[in-house]
């Protein structure tokens, strides 16, 4: 539907409200319009820009973004996105001059032009140029938390951990609030091993201050250990309430590695290696699911049968001629049983009332908490030896 009275401000400023909301498509679709009525408009080729740029179309972004130069070669936003869209395309040295020419142009005062550039250097993994710009950025807002929060960021990165501890520090006495710093600063103490401060600034958070499972699962286990708390403890359950909430629907594509990591398990030859059909079946699948394999959930890894090196960081895994398994837990206990019967047993153990399935999937976050790996959850054998290769347990037959 046109909107005949609009003027090309006004296009800008719905669009633009569409685009804070992530309504990317309605937007763009605003933007087109304008755009017919209003085809030298510079804003609205540089929203249409970022539009795209949302959208993860950019050789249609690149477009946008240098149309808008042509109008106006001095366009700041324009000059920003345009560096953005180069570096996707690794231009990488294109992509640095027009983040430069911003600086030339005396936008370096401009805070949120310097962290967008700053955001989008990180973001691509140029870290080093990520940190001139958010550095900029505080000269010229020291009393802004995120831009000094920025800096930590980056230098986290970097491996520079006490001037990233020093950063997020002053971001938090600027803004004693600002929870993306805090959850950042009690990952770090956990990673540093010191467990009773990270908890410290954990306790300081709420649950929707975190957008990431990482922290949930380290807070989680945290309280649990130092307050004995039980599973079903309803201290608990906001957190674990938010872990669904970030977990959302399961990703289809992790779900079809699911069935083929199954699939070889259940049919492996005698010598433990995948047949020859599964290699061709996942051969015409995997072009499909470039960059989206989970570690760890390799079908050639599962039920190999071989006993690894001495030393080596999986376990030996040793098969009874009966089926029958053992796996000991590193408190020692053991538990011994087919696949299932184990996990029936460590989920009687541990929670009792929760179905299988949802159990497996509960003890995998936990698991990527305490460790940074994946556990597959989707069957027994496949939960039991990525605990194993985790180090939550051990198998010994």
């Amino acid at each position: 539907m046109t909107n005949p009275f609009l003027s090309s401000e006004e296009y800008d400023e719905r669009a633009h409200a569409l685009y804070n909301e992530g309504r990317y498509d309605e937007a763009l679709e605003l933007l087109r319009e304008g755009l017919t009525r209003y085809p030298q408009a510079v804003e609205l080729h540089v929203g249409a820009g970022y539009a795209r740029l949302a959208r993860e179309e950019y050789a249609w972004a690149r477009r946008s973004f240098e149309e808008a130069l042509t109008h106006d070669p001095e366009h700041e936003d324009a000059l920003a996105g345009l560096g953005e869209v180069l570096l996707k395309f690794g231009q990488v040295d294109a992509g640095l001059r027009a983040y430069d020419r911003t600086i030339e142009l005396g936008y370096e005062d401009d805070v949120d032009l310097m962290l967008q550039i700053g955001r989008a250097l990180f973001r691509e993994g140029f870290v080093e140029h990520s940190l001139t710009f958010f550095e900029r950025a505080v000269r010229n807002a020291e009393d802004s938390a995120e831009a000094v929060a920025c800096i930590g960021y980056a230098q986290h990165r970097l491996g520079n951990d006490v001037e990233a501890m020093v950063a997020l520090r002053r971001a938090l006495v600027l803004d004693p609030q600002f929870a993306e710093a805090r959850v950042y600063i009690a990952n770090l103490l956990y990673d540093a091993g010191d467990l009773d401060a990270a908890l410290l600034e954990f306790e300081q958070t709420t649950p929707e201050d975190h957008w990431d499972e990482l922290g949930i699962w380290r807070l989680i286990e945290l309280k649990k250990s130092v307050y004995k708390l039980q599973d079903s403890d309803g201290e608990l359950k906001p957190w674990e309430a938010r872990l669904v909430e970030l977990a959302g629907e399961p990703d289809p594509i992790d779900e079809l590695l699911a069935e083929v990591e199954q699939a070889a398990i259940e049919s492996d030859t005698e010598d433990g290696s995948p047949s020859q059909d599964q290699l061709d079946a996942l051969g015409s699948l995997l072009p499909g699911l470039v960059g989206q394999q989970q570690a760890g959930e390799s079908p050639g890894e599962q039920g190999s049968g071989q006993a690894n090196e001495p030393g080596a960081a999986t376990t030996d895994v040793l098969l009874a001629d009966n089926g029958t398994h053992r796996v000991i837990m590193r408190d020692g206990s053991a538990f011994e049983g087919s696949w299932e019967e184990i996990v029936q047993a460590l989920r009687d153990a541990r929670d009792a009332g929760r179905p299988l399935d949802e159990y497996m999937a509960m003890e995998a976050r936990r698991f990527y908490g305490a460790t940074g790996m994946r556990v597959a959850s989707h069957a027994p054998e496949a939960f039991i030896r990525g605990s194993a290769d985790a180090g939550m347990l051990r198998i010994v037959r």
